[in-house]
């Protein structure tokens, strides 16, 4: 049945139009910035929420000409956009330079700063910079240091005009790194200067939970250990590394995954209510949920974690190979694919209630989404049905691919018998708003513009989350026998052993789309 949904004409909105800057993309000729940052600069253009006096200034090591740039920027815009007026992309390639340079050499960064200065002159910019790393971790050090001898991260009286450095994640590979990077960027620039980006706080779902939470009195009351049975974060994937097969071997899915995205997730998930939405009274919270986390028991941690590594499947129809088969990964690679686990929270709110977290590549199914489950009626009247018979209700907030929200109820089937069916309640950002949420980037990029660190990582959140998963990362390098590698097919829904992570305490994974049986309304 179709609902009719009406939107209220009081809506709160605070999106604003960008100050006047440069941007000056590192690592202008990488996959990242063609996929993502480009077509995002360029969706918020479409949205009239660049500023009108803006630049572009790609630095990359490849000696290609400003022209062929701009071409590429061209396709990358097309790729992800589709065909656009002609007006409108040519006005935005015309806002794109290009520099090539070493990222060592300091030479290099001198060349930069005068195009700097040039672009600045030409688009009337005010001279506030935006410095998009997209590089590896281990490069992030020696550019913020270069920027800093050439004078380009340093700001004007009352920060008119500014300076900021975005980082792509990971921030660091331990708590040691992270750390040493943190104290090496403190030399150079300050803490206000640094924005520490993970993109899925961009996500409009993702983003949509502090306000579903704190802006709705019918759920945070019942937000709690007396009301809720447990809650699951998936974050699945179909694909396999691709084109990352070097990268992700020496990472793997806890640091890749986990230490960043799915725990920022469940600190959004579980944080306690903030007394303001000031970027730093969010963040606070969020570092304080992380450091509510259990550590997990390393002589038992098989009862808590489970690692897993995909395998070729004659019986999928996907053409993945074994992952120690792909392009860029060691032959007897023990890296993991995917990882499941059980998280305890020990604070007032959350007590005895199991937060489940997996994540994987080469599974049956695209999937992000939070899944919170109330805990059941506590007496059945209806029948011969009995407590345990009764579906619970369960929330589930979907992240992607279609951004929405469901809420599955239990209300009775038209007819004579008191016959009880599940209905959902489903809400779809597209369908009632009659547009696709923006991507992700679009929104930290303009927070980014704007000064707005909400969405983005503390060095304190940095480090509680590396805290937790560098133990992990220890044991399972120093005593892999305590947590073995699952080998499971591609096409599947992960290893055995996680089903039966969930399953010994009386609970099942949700396998999406889980509607099969329920009538939508």
């Amino acid at each position: 049945m179709d609902l009719e949904y009406a939107l209220s004409q009081t809506n709160v909105c605070a999106e604003q139009q960008a100050e006047d800057c440069g941007i000056i993309v590192f690592g202008a000729s990488g996959d990242l910035v063609h996929r993502k940052l480009i077509p995002a600069l360029y969706g918020l253009m479409r949205r009239r929420l660049l500023p009108p006096r803006f630049y572009i200034l790609g630095f990359a090591r490849s000696d290609i000409s400003e022209e062929t740039f701009r071409e590429r920027m061209r396709k990358a815009i097309i790729d992800a956009h589709g065909e656009q007026p002609p007006d409108m992309l040519n006005g935005f390639l015309a806002m794109c330079r290009y520099s090539a340079g070493d990222y060592n050499d300091p030479a290099a960064y001198n060349r930069l700063a005068g195009r700097c200065s040039v672009c600045d002159k030409d688009f009337d910019s005010s001279g506030n910079r935006l410095f998009y790393l997209a590089l590896p971790p281990e490069l992030h050090p020696v550019v913020v240091e270069r920027l800093a001898e050439t004078g380009m991260t340093a700001e004007g009286p009352d920060r008119n005009p500014w300076a900021r450095v975005v980082f792509e994640k990971p921030f660091g590979h331990d708590l040691q790194s992270a750390i040493a990077l943190d104290n090496r960027l403190a030399r150079v620039i300050a803490s206000h200067q640094i924005f520490r980006m993970d993109h899925y706080l961009g996500k409009e779902t993702v983003q949509s939970v502090l306000m579903f939470r704190f802006a709705n009195a019918i759920f945070e009351p019942l937000w709690n250990r007396s009301y809720i049975d447990h809650v699951q974060i998936s974050t699945l994937e179909s694909i396999g590394v691709e084109h990352r097969g070097g990268y992700y071997d020496q990472a793997g899915c806890l640091r890749d995954m986990f230490q960043n995205h799915m725990l920022q997730m469940l600190a959004i998930t579980a944080m306690e209510p903030p007394i303001s939405f000031y970027a730093d009274r969010v963040r606070e919270e969020r570092t304080k949920l992380l450091r509510s986390i259990r550590p997990w028991s390393m002589d038992d941690l098989g009862s808590w974690i489970v690692r897993g590594q995909y395998a070729a499947s004659p019986a999928s129809s996907s053409s993945l190979p074994d992952y120690n088969s792909e392009h860029g990964v060691r032959p007897d690679s023990t890296t993991e694919t995917y990882v499941a686990a059980k998280l305890l929270i020990d604070n007032w709110r959350w007590q005895g209630v199991p937060f489940y977290l997996r994540s994987g590549k080469g599974l049956q199914r695209k999937s992000s989404e939070i899944a919170v489950t109330f805990k059941r009626v506590p007496y059945s009247m209806f029948g011969m049905t009995s407590k345990a018979q009764m579906p619970a209700n369960v929330l589930i907030l979907k992240i992607q691919p279609d951004e929405g929200i469901d809420l599955t109820i239990q209300t009775k089937q038209p007819g004579p018998k008191s016959c009880m069916s599940s209905m959902a309640l489903s809400f779809k950002y597209q369908e009632v708003f009659g547009i696709t949420p923006p991507n992700a980037y679009e929104r930290l990029l303009l927070d980014c513009m704007q000064g707005d660190r909400t969405l983005f990582w503390s060095r304190e959140g940095v480090e509680a989350a590396w805290q937790l998963i560098d133990p992990v990362l220890a044991a399972w390098r120093e005593k892999p026998h305590l947590c073995p590698l699952h080998r499971y097919p591609v096409g599947s829904w992960g290893p055995e052993a996680a089903d039966e992570l969930v399953r010994k305490e009386g609970r099942r994974w949700r396998r999406p789309p889980e509607m099969a049986g329920t009538h939508e309304l």
